[in-house]
Parts: structure tokens; sequence; C-alpha cells
């Protein structure tokens, strides 16, 4: 019997995995790949949540189902952590709840807000996800520019972005009937680390707020800033929980990529309809896991800076590394990644092409730009997921592949 799936046809494979499967290959080969693609965090998880995780789990009435939404200290705890960082009111009963991880709750929150045929604006490039998720929601994308034009950003680079950013968001009008159902955010944003103030915000709430849609700002980079710039919280803008809800995830902050855990607040419709549906699908996080996040959020802010300093140093030997190399790129001042341009030399090749070239020549895996989206080509992403020591030995990869 040949089966056809429509939705699943709609959903191409990853670009990624041609990256991964090179990768494989050439370490299946004995070749030392220093892996700069994935962003997935390798530092460990802070030792006071482990220890709780530990203690929980071996407690055995917390091995029975929990609460979809996430138990009640845990919420109030999401509460306390915005009330303590953004001066923002929640309420842990009706305006958050616990996700099995950013991406479980952002893809659920969509399909539980839309219908077949609704307008979503989505980042372009953005998180797969972020575009994926309408997607499979059998939704319209529309595309909204987080680069300048597709031959890359202005040269003072992606901080010069939001101006643009804003311009382009004015210009998506439709009439009343026809306005999209979503706008997507995301700052600072994957993959191009552009940041934002909270005057962005704030403008685009008075934008959803005219036209009718609701926002969803996926916050999972909060903490992961650097230079003195501090990620605004949507949620801070006046009248933000009328028309948005914002995702989190304790991947990066928190180191607990692997965990899953993160949560969704702001509008009270908008967690609700995320715990109608969430109560069909699943039965929560294993309960230890949450009164782990419990421990995270109340006791450990104080480890975040020392999570926070590692990712710079890192950051400062990637772009020392790259400059000396004669590939120049800006240092973000958000996120765990480095969005470089192709060296001019190689932009004819696309962001694919360029990104197999340097795995085979220098030993380092990146990944493509164009598998964020089409405004994506003509850059690669490099992810802080490497200690200072193996990211020299890449750069030093790099530097005889680009001056060969």
């Amino acid at each position: 019997m040949d089966y056809r799936f429509p939705l699943i046809e709609k959903l191409p494979p990853y670009v990624f995995a041609v990256i991964n499967h090179l990768k494989m290959e050439a370490r299946h080969r004995g070749e030392d790949v220093i892996d700069l693609g994935m962003g997935n965090p390798d530092l460990p998880t802070p030792e006071p949540i482990v220890e709780k995780l530990v203690e929980a789990a071996r407690n055995p009435r917390n091995h029975r189902y929990s609460a979809s939404r996430g138990i009640p200290n845990l919420r109030v705890e999401i509460a306390r952590w915005y009330a303590r960082r953004y001066e923002v009111e929640i309420d842990p009963e009706t305006e958050a709840i616990a996700t099995i991880g950013a991406k479980e709750g952002f893809s659920h929150l969509v399909l539980a807000l839309v219908e077949p045929g609704d307008k979503v604006i989505v980042p372009d490039p953005s998180y797969p996800i972020h575009s994926f998720a309408a997607t499979i929601a059998s939704c319209e994308l529309i595309k909204l520019p987080i680069i300048q034009n597709p031959e890359g950003d202005p040269e003072e680079g992606p901080d010069a972005m939001p101006d643009v950013i804003m311009d382009a968001l004015r210009r998506l009008d439709y009439p009343r009937s026809e306005q999209p159902k979503l706008l997507v955010l995301s700052f600072p944003h994957n993959p191009t680390t552009v940041c934002v103030e909270k005057e962005f915000f704030e403008e685009a709430v008075a934008i959803a707020r005219e036209r009718g849609y609701l926002i969803i700002h996926d916050l999972a980079y909060a903490a992961l800033t650097f230079d003195g710039y501090r990620a605004p919280s949507i949620l801070q803008a006046p009248g933000a929980k009328d028309v948005a809800v914002e995702m989190f995830s304790m991947s990066k902050s928190y180191s607990m990529a692997g965990w899953r855990v993160g949560f969704c607040a702001g509008n009270r419709q908008a967690v609700a309809a995320l715990t109608r549906i969430k109560s069909y699908l699943d039965y929560g996080m294993f309960q230890p896991i949450q009164i782990a996040g419990i421990i995270a959020l109340r006791d450990c802010d104080h480890v975040v800076p020392e999570i926070v300093d590692v990712y710079r140093k890192r950051r400062d030997a990637l772009i020392k590394g790259l400059s000396s190399a004669g590939w120049n790129v800006p240092p973000p001042r958000g996120t765990m990644f480095v969005w470089a341009k192709i060296p001019e030399q190689f932009a004819k090749l696309g962001s694919l092409e360029f990104a197999k070239l340097m795995l085979k020549r220098a030993g380092v895996a990146v990944s493509p730009g164009i598998g964020f989206g089409e405004r994506g080509e003509g850059y690669v992403r490099f992810a802080l997921v490497e200690n200072e020591q193996r990211i020299a030995q890449a750069v030093r990869g790099i530097k005889m592949f680009l001056n060969d």
C-alpha cells in the first residue's frame, strides 16, 4: 500500500540534516570535526538543580501523573521570576503555564489558536519551529524580514535592524477581515542575534491592538546577553497582556536543555487555550523535573551570570579569531550564536555549499543560513557550544581554509 500524508509532505527534510550526515561520515573516518552547528548547550546544569531532582525522584509520590499545566508552586515561581526580573505582575492561576520546553509549548499554542488558512506573520529567517508550527496548523505564512535585503545587513551589523523590522511590520497591513491571526517575534533573535529595546515591543503591542492579532514572543535567550545589554520582555510594554504571550525556555539561561522545561505567560485567553489543548495531549513533565525547575527559578539566579560569562568569552574568542583570518563579523549582544555573512570570495556558493566546504576543508561544522529561511541565504550560524580551546582550534582550521 502506498500511503500519502499531505501534512508530512509540507515539511521538507531539515537542511541541517545534510551537514549532520557529512559530519557523522567524517567522524566515522576518524576525522576530528568541531561541531559549532546545533545550538546544544554543553555546560552542566547547576548542582542545586540536579540535587533537587535526585531528591524528588526518590520520593514515590512524585512518580505518578503530574499536572499538565504545571504544579502550583512552579507557576508561583514563574510569577515571581517575572516580578523580580521585569517588574511584571503575573497571575500564576490564569496567566502562566509550564511547558515541556518552549518548542512544545509554542507548537501547541499555535495549533490551539488558529484555523486552517489563517495568516501568521513569521520572521525570515527564523528558528525553524516558528514557521513550521504554522505550516503544521495549515496556516498561510507571511514573512517578516529580519534582514534588510537578500544581500545582507547594513554595515553597522545586526543591531541596526530593529527600525528596518518595525518599518516592515508597519507595511504588513491588510483589510480588517483579512488581518493575520498571529505575529511571531523572538528577541534576542535566533539565528541573526538581532536585539531590540522595550520601545520596539511598545510599538508592536500598539500595532497588534490596532489590527486585532495576537503576538507570541519567544524569549529563549532572556539572560544570554552581553556588553551591558539587558533583553526586555514584551510583557513590560503597557497593555501587553491584552495582546501578547511570551514563551521562555530554561535550556539556555539555566543550562537545562535536556530537561525540557519552559513556560508560557501573558494573555489569559491564550494561556487558557494552551492549557485546554495540553490537557488532551500530555500529563505534564515528570514531577521531579518540575520541582527542580522551582529551585532553578527561585535559587539559581546567581549562577546565570557565570553561564553568560562562559558564552561571552567564547564569543570574543571566535570573533577575534575570525577577524584574524580576515572574516570580520559584528559581535552579537545576545544569544549563544554568531551570525556571519559568508566571505565575499565564497558568496556565489550559497550557504549550504559553503558550510559543506568548511566542514570538509576546515573540519568545522556550522549551520547554513538557508536552513532558517530564504533571507538566511548568504550567512552561516556558529553556535558557541565548544570551549575556548576547541574554538581556537576551529579558528586555525578556518584560517587555513580561507587563506589557502
